[in-house]
C-alpha cells in the first residue's frame, strides 16, 4: 500500500513505499539532487537488498501542493 505522511512542525513529508517501515529496516539513505534553484532536501530509504522503502521530504511545503500536505 503506502501512505503520505506530512509534519508542519518541521515541514517534513515522508512517503513510505509498500508495508510499514520497522525499527532498522533502514540500510542506507541516500540524498538526491534537485533542480538548480530548488534549495529543499530529498532523500531515499532502502533496505540491506536495496529495495526502496521510503522517501523523505524537507521543504516539503514549497514542493507539494496543498492537497498532499492535507493532514
Amino acid at each position: 500500500m503506502g501512505d503520505l505522511r506530512y509534519e508542519p512542525e518541521v515541514d517534513a513529508a515522508y512517503v513510505t513505499l509498500g508495508a510499514p517501515i520497522a525499527d532498522g529496516e533502514v540500510a542506507r539513505t541516500v540524498p538526491v539532487d534537485l533542480p538548480d534553484g530548488v534549495s529543499d532536501e530529498l532523500f531515499l530509504d532502502f533496505d540491506e537488498d536495496g529495495h526502496l522503502l521510503g522517501i523523505e521530504l524537507l521543504g516539503a511545503s514549497r514542493l507539494l501542493r496543498p492537497e498532499g500536505r492535507a493532514v
